[in-house]
């Protein structure tokens, strides 16, 4: 089925809003009011809002080091993740889980996750949970280029096809694993192909075409529903900051990443709104003042918040699951 209208005008925002909190999440960091790491998610606005346009509220998404995108998608709070980022107790993780670790499992959020590759498995137990439990929810798993050389990548994709589990695989690959690109780290061009090892669909994408990526991750969605299994979809990208935030990149040739903006998703799909009469120029205009709007909100929020007091460091160290089988 092809992406509707208003199907084009909720990705759009969404990538706005995406855009907006990462390029004040790059201010603020220099400002020196974000503390911990910062790793930035600009230039791939395009995936994760076109693959989570195609997820129900219940179904789940399981993160990077470079969540921000993803957790914006899937529906997250802006304040609250500003206020985690400012390190601030009424933050998603109270100030503790800083840009990494955010989480909310109400809406399907099992979590930003610092160590690259661990989001793998964990959808696993997403999947298989869904399966044990009969309902037709489906796990979205974001990952880099770079994880799909840990081994949870292969146990992932191996327990997930033999188990017929409903997961979309969605690699981010954005050409480099910290600040080694793909063709040292990999002997092959396409992270797709290794679907095959596994008997599950491969199918890489434009990732800074939202529709490509929709209609692969629609098909994919679908087959999972129906009890068919995974899939593994490569997102081509580039990420336009370093590493992290500090991170001058200078191992990035100037004409690759010269070429790479050229391809930024964010104006190309501006241009393919106006040009097939999906929204005006002031609709688009309209949608970035909002989005602005509610950055410069999510800001004052996270600013006049207060820091954890000293005695909640005990707290929360075992989860709510886990607290209630210790009383037990």
């Amino acid at each position: 089925m092809a992406v509707s209208r208003e199907q084009m005008k909720d990705i759009y925002t969404r990538m706005c809003r995406i855009r907006a909190f990462e390029t004040a999440a790059k201010d603020l960091f220099a400002e020196g009011k974000i503390y911990g790491f910062a790793h930035l998610y600009l230039g791939e606005e395009a995936i994760a809002p076109a693959v989570c346009e195609c997820l129900r509220d219940d179904d789940f998404i399981t993160s990077t080091h470079r969540g921000h995108g993803h957790i914006i998608a899937k529906g997250g709070d802006l304040n609250l993740m500003m206020a985690e980022l400012f390190g601030r107790y009424t933050g998603y993780c109270k100030g503790k889980g800083g840009s990494m670790h955010i989480a909310d499992r109400n809406l399907g959020i099992l979590g930003a996750n610092g160590i690259v590759g661990a989001g793998h498995n964990i959808a696993v137990g997403a999947g298989l949970s869904a399966k044990i439990r009969g309902t037709d929810q489906v796990c979205a798993c974001f990952f880099g280029d770079g994880s799909t050389n840990q081994g949870t990548f292969h146990e992932a994709l191996n327990m997930a096809s033999i188990w017929k589990l409903p997961i979309i695989f969605v690699c981010e690959n954005n050409h480099y694993g910290i600040s080694m690109s793909q063709d040292r780290h990999q002997a092959i061009k396409d992270i797709a192909d290794r679907g095959a090892a596994y008997n599950i669909p491969g199918v890489a994408v434009d990732g800074n075409d939202p529709i490509a990526v929709f209609e692969a991750a629609e098909e994919a969605v679908a087959r999972a529903r129906a009890g068919k299994g995974p899939t593994l979809i490569e997102c081509k990208t580039y990420r336009q900051r370093g590493h992290f935030e500090g991170d001058p990149a200078t191992y990035k040739p100037k004409e690759e990443q010269a070429a790479w903006i050229a391809k930024d998703p964010m104006p190309r799909f501006e241009k393919y709104l106006e040009e097939n009469g999906v929204m005006t120029a002031e609709e688009i205009k309209g949608v970035k003042d909002a989005v602005d709007k509610q950055i410069a909100e999510a800001i004052a929020f996270a600013d006049a918040q207060p820091f954890a007091p000293e005695e909640s460091a005990v707290v929360d160290v075992y989860s709510d699951i886990v607290a209630e089988v210790r009383e037990r």
